[in-house]
């Protein structure tokens, strides 16, 4: 039996068990659809999995640390070349950012 907690408490352990058992959709509709997640990502991940016509003309070494917005599902939304672009960019469409480490 879990425990009834006050109106307004939020416990965080059980939020991160449950977390677990959500489906990739379900977990995307937590924050969907405003939630946005940036990360630092290595240009040679984006050289990889991006056709040779979408980033012609940028100058892009691998080892270049760049920022992707990412949706609650993972889907890459953007790639910039600084955190505080990425977050602007987020703010900009109405989006609410948030930082993975």
């Amino acid at each position: 039996m879990i425990p009834r907690l006050p109106t307004g408490v939020i416990c965080l352990k059980e939020m991160v068990m449950m977390t677990s058992t959500l489906s990739p959709e379900a977990f995307a509709a937590l924050g969907a659809p405003s939630l946005v997640y940036v990360r630092p990502i290595k240009a040679a991940e984006i050289l990889a999995d991006t056709p040779v016509e979408q980033i012609e003309g940028f100058d892009l070494k691998p080892e270049q640390v760049l920022y992707a917005l990412h949706r609650a599902d993972g889907a890459r939304l953007a790639v910039l070349g600084d955190r505080d672009s990425a977050v602007a960019a987020a703010l900009a469409h109405e989006l609410a950012p948030v930082s993975v480490h």
